[in-house]
């Protein structure tokens, strides 16, 4: 994928979180990913395992339609990056329980705007908390 480098001082702030825990951050644009990707959690082996673990990167990366969210997520905050005036683009990425979709997509996006010369701050407000048992 081609990423068009921005003018210098654009900078991108990306935030993962779950919904579980609080309602999602201000954000120019919120992605919710809980009704259309499955979520690690069900699966035992990955429930108390986060974006840190490579098995819930590799379920998570390997879900159908992810990459193209992940395209589709580049495509707009360089769009966004581009109208006049703008020097922050402010993306929120939503799952259940902030742990395994939303920071595995987060840091994806990231890395793909980072390697197009973006300046990107990644936050992943609910990483670390406890599991939501549900």
């Amino acid at each position: 994928m081609q990423v068009t480098i921005l003018e210098p001082g654009i900078h991108v702030e990306i935030t993962s979180f779950g919904y579980l825990h609080d309602p999602a951050p201000e954000a120019d644009l919120i992605a919710d990913l809980r009704a259309h990707f499955r979520d690690p959690h069900v699966s035992p082996n990955m429930r108390f395992m986060t974006a840190d673990d490579q098995p819930v990167v590799d379920a998570v990366l390997g879900t159908s339609g992810i990459r193209q969210l992940v395209s589709g997520l580049v495509t707009v905050a360089t769009a966004m990056g581009a109208g006049p005036g703008n020097s922050s683009v402010t993306l929120a990425i939503g799952c259940a329980g902030g742990r395994h979709r939303a920071p595995v997509v987060a840091r994806t996006v990231a890395a793909e705007l980072s390697s197009g010369g973006f300046c990107v701050t990644t936050i992943h407000r609910d990483l670390h908390k406890p599991v939501v048992l549900r």
